[in-house]
């Protein structure tokens, strides 16, 4: 009975010393298992945070970038729809401003032919009224401004005048109509406005 109380108590003694003596055993050959460092802090647990963090902050520079471009492809395709719409608005500038002077001489012949009716200057009339409205079509406004008070971005002054019943600063005579094509100035209507007083 003794021996089986020493037996058992040996065996006791060994199984309560092994994992005492695996404990011991481990953190002499193997010292990054030391109890004391696993409690602190894990040794894999830094460097990882590091890279987290590395990884969160390369992350929020590709999302600004992304954004950035979002915004700069935005933009173009503003201007692009801009260029087009300007582009289709006065392609026909060009022909339009060349044919001003027809519509000069067109006028100057509809006042050099009166008031009078004749098939000269019906035709001439329905000539320049066909070419206005042809062009009317294609964006082009007639400035014929008497009357009207002066406007430094539509008209171009070449003197002063006095006229009864006229305010001053307003419009007495046009030497020339000017033209506007899509509310952009073609050409400047020449004006003599009333003196002021």
């Amino acid at each position: 009975m003794l021996e089986t109380r020493a037996g058992a108590h040996i065996r006791g003694d060994v199984g309560a010393g092994v994992p005492l003596a695996r404990e011991l055993h481990m953190t002499q050959d193997h010292p990054e298992f030391d109890s004391e460092d696993l409690s602190q802090n894990p040794p894999e647990t830094d460097p990882l945070k590091a890279e987290i963090e590395s990884l969160r902050s390369e992350i929020a520079l590709v999302k600004a970038d992304a954004l950035r471009e979002r915004a700069d492809l935005e933009n173009q395709r503003k201007r692009i729809a801009r260029d087009v719409e300007n582009a289709r608005k006065f392609a026909n500038e060009k022909l339009l401003g060349e044919l001003l002077p027809v519509f000069d001489s067109l006028d100057a012949g509809l006042t050099a032919a009166g008031s009078q009716p004749s098939p000269l200057r019906d035709g001439l009339d329905m000539t320049y009224k066909q070419l206005l409205k042809v062009a009317a079509d294609n964006g082009l406004t007639l400035l014929d401004p008497v009357g009207q008070p002066f406007n430094p971005d539509q008209h171009q002054a070449i003197s002063q005048g006095e006229a009864e019943g006229v305010a001053p600063g307003h419009i007495v005579q046009v030497f020339q109509k000017g033209y506007l094509l899509n509310d952009r100035l073609l050409r400047p209507a020449l004006v003599v406005v009333a003196k002021h007083d």
